[in-house]
């Protein structure tokens, strides 16, 4: 029996293999740097510009629900709803240094309960109130995932002068001219399978010829394999995103191989990190003071029970 172990901890979700990938309805264009017929992995020139990579600076946020709740709602009936605390926070790399520039936490109550009010739990925390566009856990999870892209936003706009812009996740909400989205877990397939196994075919540092992605928010994408072990086809693939910002794909390519020839010393390694290498250090290191700040979870909880009996 041939079987492989996933790289990532168990704990984690997978980072995905080929056949979890769920087929891609939005348009894409796969011969904008060559010919589809020509793909084959690409060696990033390390330096295409002469200028170099400069600083980066990684963006990211993290959330946790502190307390699931029931609302009165006006009719008498009772609507869930979700306490949660978000944060966001950027990092700046630069040398051998990395140093927390922004961070902002913020905590909410998100439901579609009419009679819903911001929660006030002494002098503890405040939940402020953020609107559900209904009861289903889809509905609530969206609520919190986009308050928390909101404070990704605001951190970003205080990196205006920054070359580089790490998002951890899919640009979608995220509109830095700089930025680049950081795909580490792969849900969809937006590469036909004759074009994916070139994505197999990828040596450390490699990356994929560009592909266009089309719909409400056009973007050039690449997938990049980051240096570590491989027990699949996906092991260590990253996809990236950068805005169509009116540029030809010459330019974009020549973006992305800056990109792809500096990303990977930041890969992490699998004695630090549980999600190794796609979870990059600067992130790792990121998430794990975002978590701190987010506060005691069980004192949260406690506080939340009291307000709710004082109600």
């Amino acid at each position: 029996m041939r079987f492989a172990v996933e790289t990532w901890a168990p704990g984690y979700e997978p980072g995905s293999a080929d056949d979890d990938l769920e087929p891609t309805k939005t348009p894409i264009d796969p011969s904008v740097e060559v010919p589809a017929e020509a793909w084959a992995p690409v060696t990033p020139d390390p330096d295409p510009t002469g200028a170099g990579l400069g600083p980066v600076v990684f963006v990211d946020g993290v959330r946790r629900v502190d307390s699931r709740v029931w609302i009165d709602d006006a009719d008498g009936l009772s609507r869930p709803g979700l306490c949660a605390s978000v944060a966001a926070g950027a990092v700046r790399c630069e040398g051998g240094a990395a140093e927390v520039v922004a961070v902002e936490v913020e905590r909410g109550v998100y439901t579609a309960a009419e009679g819903a009010e911001t929660i006030k739990a002494g002098t503890t925390a405040t939940w402020h109130l953020h609107r559900a566009r209904g009861d289903e856990e889809s509905d609530l999870n969206l609520g919190v995932h986009d308050h928390m892209t909101s404070l990704e936003a605001r951190v970003s706009k205080g990196l205006e002068e920054a070359q580089l812009v790490v998002y951890d996740g899919p640009l979608r909400g995220r509109h830095h001219a700089a930025g680049v989205g950081y795909v580490k877990t792969q849900h969809v397939q937006y590469l036909a399978p004759e074009l994916q196994r070139v994505v197999a075919m990828l040596g450390e540092g490699q990356r994929t010829p560009l592909f266009a992605i089309g719909g409400g928010m056009p973007r050039w994408s690449w997938y990049l394999r980051l240096p570590g072990p491989r027990a699949h086809a996906l092991s260590g693939v990253v996809r990236l995103e950068l805005p169509d910002l009116g540029g030809d794909a010459s330019c974009a390519a020549v973006r992305a191989d800056q990109i792809s020839a500096g990303l990977p010393r930041f890969a992490s390694e699998a004695h630090k990190e549980a999600r190794a290498p796609q979870n990059l250090y600067p992130i790792a290191g990121l998430e794990h003071r975002l978590r701190h700040r987010l506060g005691d979870a069980l004192l949260l909880e406690r506080a939340l029970r009291i307000a709710a009996h004082a109600a």
